[in-house]
């Protein structure tokens, strides 16, 4: 499929996700890459601070492994059983995310080495009605893309688990599971993963699944708390799960992925630059007199001028069990953190569902909202500004 063709007409479909926003293409042969040097030892006695104004896990640097994990509430959980149950499970996560076991861990040897362990909590719409309280949050607009299954979808608690070494995730969610378990239970769980520490250089744009570099156009530095961070601490999140259609993405050219983009597949640069990190010039033209970023391209559709509009990319890779014939479940769970959903979100999702050629290869299959409290001080515990 030819680039003119492309912008004459062809293969513009509606499907989008800002699950997909701010993705870079990655060319199939070697390319240059920020290489790390060796891993340091105390990558596994790593910390990081679970007490303070705004919860962790959101504007720091994502560690290599998630897991996402939603709860329905049992019939007749009240706002003093909600207190209860955010009393234990934030005792748990400070201990833990400090490399000290969890009051009653059968297994407190698996808590030693905390490896940046973060717990992130995310109340959904559902918490707040069995709280007799009015929810910041609302489930999303229907988009006209969305393939949407209740397995993946919905849910009334998040745990956001994530920490550099997968065992540490996996004990930290079994002993969070367990506490939680007298009032709610497991909905759904979505488990992610990003490179390895060492790999590559701190503070270098991940790539997916499909070989993109997500998060080029991320805000950052002192971009970030105006558009991520509400006076009181606390935010919210969209997760999205998103299905790579890897077999037909596959098929394509390098031109073809790059002009579905808009950016080089190599160096992650637009196709009008030369450097990742150069501003897209949507009036650019090429040698033919069209523009060189088509206005369906994924950067066409998801760019953000104002930098308070911005939304804050935190994605996780999954890659399942193949189906009998070969073909791969791999896709993205795509967070995104901002001040509110509406606003910031919502704008973006629906331009990209409007037009954005990279919905030809992306199926959302799954999504779920939640607020983000505030933080909390030693002795205290998330969601007490809500619930106490």
């Amino acid at each position: 499929m030819s680039r003119r063709r492309l912008l004459t007409g062809g293969a513009v479909a509606g499907l989008g996700a800002a699950a997909g926003a701010g993705l870079v293409a990655a060319r199939g042969g070697p390319a240059e890459v920020p290489v790390a040097a060796a891993a340091a030892p105390e990558i596994g006695t790593a910390t990081v601070a679970f007490h303070g104004g705004r919860q962790a896990g959101v504007a720091e640097d994502p560690p290599a492994h998630a897991s996402f994990i939603a709860f329905a509430l049992i019939t007749g959980a009240d706002r003093a059983a909600l207190g209860r149950m955010m009393r234990l499970l934030s005792d748990d996560a400070a201990r833990l995310t400090q490399g000290v076991p969890a009051l009653g861990d059968t297994d407190a040897t698996l808590a030693v080495l905390p490896a940046r362990l973060t717990v992130t909590f995310g109340f959904g719409p559902g918490l707040y009605r069995a709280a007799g309280l009015r929810s910041p949050v609302a489930d999303l607009p229907k988009f006209s893309i969305d393939r949407l299954q209740d397995r993946w979808s919905g849910g009334d608690l998040l745990l956001q688990i994530c920490a550099d070494d997968a065992l540490t995730v996996a004990h930290a969610q079994r002993m969070l599971i367990k506490d939680a378990r007298p009032f709610a239970s497991v909905r759904w769980v979505q488990q992610g993963f990003r490179r390895s520490p060492g790999v590559q250089a701190p503070e270098h744009t991940q790539r997916n699944v499909m070989g993109q570099l997500d998060g080029t156009a991320n805000p950052r530095g002192a971009e970030i708390d105006p558009a991520v961070w509400n006076p009181d601490g606390s935010s919210t999140l969209v997760v999205r799960r998103v299905r790579a259609e890897m077999e037909t993405w596959d098929k394509l050219s390098v031109a073809d992925k790059e002009n579905a983009v808009g950016r080089r597949l190599e160096s992650g640069a637009p196709l009008s630059g030369t450097l990742e990190h150069d501003k897209p010039d949507f009036a650019a033209l090429d040698e033919t007199g069209l523009p060189k970023i088509p206005d369906f391209s994924h950067v066409t559709r998801a760019r953000i001028e104002d930098p308070t509009r911005k939304i804050l990319r935190r994605p996780y890779n999954y890659d399942g069990v193949p189906d009998a014939t070969g073909n791969p479940d791999s896709g993205l769970i795509f967070a995104a953190y901002q001040r509110d959903i509406v606003e910031q979100f919502v704008p973006i999702q629906q331009r990209l569902a409007d037009k954005d050629l990279l919905n030809e290869w992306i199926t959302p299959i799954g999504s779920a909202v939640f607020a983000i409290p505030p933080g909390c001080a030693e002795g205290g515990w998330i969601g007490e500004q809500v619930l106490a």
